[in-house]
């Protein structure tokens, strides 16, 4: 297949995490690198001042003897998160983001799993991990992002920074790392399953930064909004900003995503799509409320003219959508889970690029991303410069599991080599979802390999297209589709769980489901329907965790 003749975005190559670093503290010392809250003020870091804390705290680490060790991260979204993160990548030791939201027992088994010796947390985690000490087998020092004194192996983070700040950097800052050294200690499990250690090295972290970026450019501010234990943020949007050298500003809590796009007016975002449809559904409403809707459709029109003659007066037009997002926004990148194009074509239509990719931790996370200048929403883009992939076994269909070779995938599952040894065949990389590859080598995902319902009759369903449909009813917030099965264990049709934003009665909503599914052939017609009274259980990354479903 040949691959589109598209653009690609120059981006600055870089060979390690400190060549990234002292590029943006040579080239733009004085720039924005972090702003964020204390209290209600609004502070910020130049990225000169930003490496001076992270040698500060490097320094301290370095000298206590922690320059080349495993290092757990566990909390909310916030500055001092991101200095420990760099912190530790730019040292020769290991970074282990941990899962906020994961229940006490994981958090304690995942420090020891990990054998991190230093566990950077949140005030909320205090209580845990004193008394539950004893069973911590590695762990030896504990840094409380909110602490203000010190006791014992539990230290302020603020006074380790002004004890880091008085030592001599030059044992900090001469740590070197092997390419192939791991630098990130990933637990995921997605949304079914134990948690599986994913180990990343260096070079596929600076491997998905620049390639990445050769894909899909940012601007000059950003919001950073998803949980920061996830590579999507913690690479693709962190990482990436920095190397852009870019301003990145913390969002410090979901529901003050809003608030913070008036204050820090950012112009790009990355979202994953229940953020992206909560936007689209809150203006959608808003305008109806508003008796606005059929004014806003000749606006859209109006547009629409105006640019098949070569003028683009969307940002003018649809300003007074615009102020609701800060004024400035030019671009979300949306990923995690496949998005509904009239999404897509909503953003599109108001002077908003939205575009949608592909990624699995595994792979660092990036595997392909929708162009600026080739953008397809009913696809999850072209991928990146430096891998290859391959369709294994299609369908009739062309659906087949996707498979990639590239210097993004990991070195392996941490202490699981079988497990290991069946994702990665040959080099390839299996990742367990299935899609098909268009005739202009993009890609178009189908599903979770685990998530196939195989009816009786043997045909293979995928429950996220369906779902995908079901999803534009206006009076469904989340659905999961599953197989109905019968008393011999087959699974013979199809039925709809469905959490609902609005009162419906299940046979009204079986016969919206049917009407909007029409188009589907008869073997992915769903059955029946079940309405939950509450949502469902979800994952760090808002993904549903499917295990739960009934």
């Amino acid at each position: 297949m040949a691959k589109p003749d598209i653009r690609l975005y120059e981006v600055s190559p870089i060979s390690s995490i400190a060549d990234m670093i002292n590029q943006a503290i040579s080239e733009v010392p004085a720039g924005i690198a972090y702003r964020y809250k204390e209290g209600e003020e609004i502070r910020s870091y130049t990225f000169k001042e930003f490496f001076d804390v992270v040698c500060s705290l490097g320094a301290y680490l370095a000298a206590n003897g922690y320059k080349n060790t495993r290092t757990a991260c566990i909390g909310r979204n916030c500055i001092e998160w991101i200095i420990s993160y760099f912190t530790s990548l730019r040292s020769s030791g290991a970074f282990v983001p941990l899962d906020k939201e994961l229940p006490e027992n994981d958090i304690i088994y995942l420090l020891n799993d990990s054998e991190s010796e230093v566990v950077f947390y949140e005030e909320r985690f205090e209580a845990l991990l004193r008394s539950r000490r004893s069973e911590l087998k590695h762990a030896k020092l504990f840094i409380g992002f909110d602490r203000t004194e010190n006791d014992g192996e539990f230290v302020s983070f603020r006074s380790v920074l002004a004890e880091g700040e008085k030592l001599d950097k030059t044992e900090y800052l001469a740590c070197k790392n092997e390419p192939d050294d791991m630098k990130m200690l990933v637990y995921t499990s997605g949304t079914t399953g134990m948690a599986k250690g994913v180990m990343l090295s260096e070079k596929n972290i600076v491997s998905c930064i620049y390639y990445g970026l050769q894909v899909s450019t940012i601007y000059s501010c950003g919001l950073s909004v998803l949980p920061y234990n996830h590579t999507y943020e913690s690479i693709v949007d962190i990482l990436v900003s920095f190397h852009h050298h870019s301003t990145l500003c913390i969002n410090e809590a979901l529901p003050a995503i809003l608030k913070n796009l008036q204050i820090y007016k950012p112009d790009y975002i990355y979202i994953v799509p229940a953020i992206a449809e909560m936007f689209y559904t809150r203006i959608i409403r808003d305008l109806a409320a508003k008796g606005m809707s059929e004014m806003f459709e000749g606006l859209v029109a109006k547009s629409g003219a105006l640019r098949q003659q070569g003028v683009d007066k969307r940002r003018e037009i649809f300003s007074f959508l615009h102020d609701m997002f800060g004024g400035n926004l030019i671009k979300i990148v949306c990923g995690g889970a496949p998005i509904r194009p009239e999404v897509g074509e909503f953003f599109d239509n108001i002077g908003i690029t939205l575009v949608n990719g592909y990624g699995i931790t595994e792979c660092s996370p990036l595997v392909c991303c929708n162009h600026d200048d080739y953008n397809d929403i009913r696809t999850a883009g072209i991928r990146l410069p430096c891998l290859e992939w391959r369709i294994e076994n299609p369908n009739e269909e062309g659906i087949g599991e996707i498979c990639v070779k590239s210097s993004t995938v990991m070195l392996g599952y941490y202490n699981q080599p079988e497990l290991t040894a069946e994702v990665i065949v040959d080099g390839w990389f299996h990742t367990g979802d299935f899609g098909r590859i268009t005739d202009d080598d993009q890609l178009v995902i189908s599903g979770r390999k685990k998530n196939i319902i195989v009816l009786s009759n043997g045909k293979n369903i995928y429950p996220e297209e369906i779902e995908s449909y079901i999803q534009n009813i206006d009076a469904v917030a989340e659905v999961i589709v599953s197989g109905v099965v019968d008393e011999k264990g087959n699974e013979t049709a199809l039925k709809a769980e469905v959490f609902l934003n609005e009162p419906v009665d299940a046979d009204t909503l079986l016969n919206a489901i049917r009407e909007e599914c029409k188009a589907l052939p008869s073997y992915k017609q769903v059955s029946s329907v079940v309405i939950r009274e509450t949502p469902f259980a979800k994952t760090g990354s808002n993904k549903i965790k499917r295990s739960y479903c009934c």
